[in-house]
């Protein structure tokens, strides 16, 4: 039979990730790929090999047998994936900086083999075939920020190969090679970086995922990076800093089609769950207000501190990274950043994506039309308060009827104590809890509803849920009542915890993760206007325009909806 590519010019690009982590161009002797070519006259072909962002697999692309068969899309990332257009002298932008010609005589040989290959009436994989990845094979993972948070991450991929870690902070990369020593792991393996813009310089393409633990500030551009190249990543919670990046964000997720997770790890447990599936049966009724609550005080009074010098061995720039410039002080850094506009999100940014999860997923909320600070206490043009109330206005979606959301974190109007403890939380009678919960506390004593650091209450017409911090605890109030009730059927999927559901994700070439950047995008910016009521302070509702990102009645306000980043750390 005539070979289809008989009398043609072709040029082969082909991208490939050693395991050294260098890239390479062509087609290698020990890297063979398969296509069949169906009766196209003239071609070009690009391969992209290696662990390359998913895309549609075109028709004449050889299918790994391991892919799934629910989609068109190839789930190896090990896979060659090839793109087959007509007219050989078009040019394409090369994913990659250098490109090699193969000669017509080179090119037709390897081509002969692959359909005499692909002839063959069953596809037995060689081992120098570049399929899927191996279900059992140890993901090549980095961590950037290795604080509490970073040192969570590490022990969830303690059995990947970790092969950077990132930390402006020196001290915390000794930390991190004492946990290695711990493991058994030898620290000499592993890439130490203050800098996470050299990490993906240098290493980014040899990576399969990425897992970001840094202060928020600092938690778009590093996302952003790894998914332009492809990678997978795991942001901690909020997944960014303000609405601006949750929109530039999702929209990357969707174009590099890589796996994503934000750190809401209730979102994948029980009890949220449960919640959304006894809402949506009608258990309570028509849900028209939640009240939401959090001990934490994440912020702080008076001016900024005096300047400090910079304690040895933290590399201060890259800690500001895309923030504003301030000199360092003793209330930013490790931990007190989060009372800081430029770098915190206050205690709604700290924990709103785990107690707002169930009322932002269960009553399907998408853009509240208006958000106002009702209570505020300290705060100022630079610092997050350290109390507050706010109300989020939600229009009716489909049947679901209008909602009022209503958020009451750190310390009440009356007290005179104080935050206390490293995480800075109001202790005691000195919370600032709803009155509807101080209400059920006296009726029901023995439910301990304001046990824990958070919670919140779901009104129906028919009757109250409640679940606590990460959606523990869920059930109708008062108990009695729950167990006079019918439970609703199981309709939702239970995956696995939010580590190993992403790294399955990763692995298998999915992008279905319980709380991708699709949705935790969406729950970042309803908190985020949380943040810009706070700013507006009160008496001053903020009207939002979702759709268009912005505030219509305080325009002073949408510099903070989207703020730009300083030289060299733009998105």
């Amino acid at each position: 039979m005539r070979s289809p590519l008989r009398g043609t010019n072709c040029r082969i690009e082909a991208r490939s990730n050693a395991a050294s982590g260098r890239e390479h161009e062509g087609v290698f002797p020990a890297l063979p790929f398969f296509a069949v070519y169906k009766g196209l006259g003239s071609a070009q072909i690009r391969a992209q090999i290696g662990h390359g962002p998913e895309r549609p697999i075109a028709e004449g692309t050889a299918r790994d047998p391991r892919c799934s068969a629910r989609s068109n899309r190839c789930h190896g990332a090990g896979l060659a994936r090839l793109r087959l257009c007509h007219r050989t002298e078009r040019s394409f932008p090369s994913l990659m900086p250098m490109k090699v010609a193969y000669s017509r005589r080179s090119f037709l040989k390897r081509a002969v083999l692959a359909a005499g290959a692909l002839s063959a009436p069953r596809w037995m994989p060689g081992p120098n075939l570049l399929l899927a990845q191996d279900a059992g094979r140890k993901l090549n993972c980095a961590v950037i920020g290795c604080g509490g948070r970073g040192m969570s991450h590490l022990n969830a991929i303690a059995k990947e190969n970790i092969v950077a870690v990132v930390d402006p902070d020196e001290k915390r990369h000794e930390a991190v090679a004492d946990w290695l020593k711990r493991r058994g792991m030898d620290p000499a393996r592993v890439r130490f970086f203050t800098d996470y813009r050299r990490l993906f310089d240098e290493v980014g393409r040899s990576l399969d995922a990425v897992f970001v633990a840094t202060p928020n500030h600092q938690h778009a551009l590093p996302a952003m990076l790894a998914m332009q190249l492809g990678k997978a990543v795991f942001v901690e919670k909020p997944v960014c800093h303000n609405i601006g990046e949750a929109r530039a964000l999702r929209e990357m997720a969707r174009r590099s089609k890589v796996a994503t997770q934000m750190g809401n790890q209730g979102h994948n447990e029980e009890g949220y769950r449960r919640l959304c599936e006894y809402i949506w049966a009608g258990v309570i009724g028509p849900v028209r207000e939640t009240h939401s609550w959090t001990n934490r005080c994440n912020g702080g009074e008076g001016p900024r501190p005096p300047a400090k010098p910079v304690p040895p061995g933290l590399h201060w720039d890259e800690w500001i990274g895309p923030a504003p410039y301030r000199d360092f002080h003793d209330d930013l850094h490790p931990h007190s950043w989060h009372g800081w506009y430029d770098f915190g999100n206050g205690s709604i940014g700290n924990m709103g994506c785990h107690v707002l999860d169930g009322v932002f997923w269960a009553l399907k909320i998408e853009h509240p039309t208006s958000v106002e600070v009702e209570y505020l206490r300290g705060g100022s043009d630079e610092r997050y308060p350290i109390g507050s109330r706010i109300r989020w206005d939600v229009p009716a979606r489909g049947d679901l009827p209008p909602l009022k959301v209503y958020w009451y974190e750190g310390l009440n109007p009356t007290t005179q104590d104080r935050p206390q403890g490293a995480l800075r939380a109001a202790v005691g009678e000195a919370r600032n809890l709803p009155p509807l919960l101080l209400e059920l506390r006296r009726q029901y004593p023995e439910e301990e509803l304001d046990r824990g650091d958070s919670g919140t209450l779901y009104v129906g017409e028919k009757g109250i849920i409640f679940t606590g911090t990460y959606g523990e605890r869920m059930h109708v109030v008062p108990w009695a009542k729950m167990r006079e009730i019918p439970e609703p059927p199981k309709t939702l999927p239970r995956p696995r915890d939010i580590f190993t559901d992403f790294l399955e994700a990763v692995r298998e070439g999915r992008t279905d993760t319980a709380s991708s950047f699709e949705y935790g995008t969406r729950l970042t910016e309803f908190c985020a206007l949380g943040n810009l009521a706070q700013k507006a302070g009160v008496g001053n509702k903020v009207e939002w325009d979702g759709p268009n990102m912005r505030v219509t009645n305080l325009p002073e306000l949408n510099a903070w909806v989207k703020r730009e980043n300083r030289p060299g750390w733009r998105i």
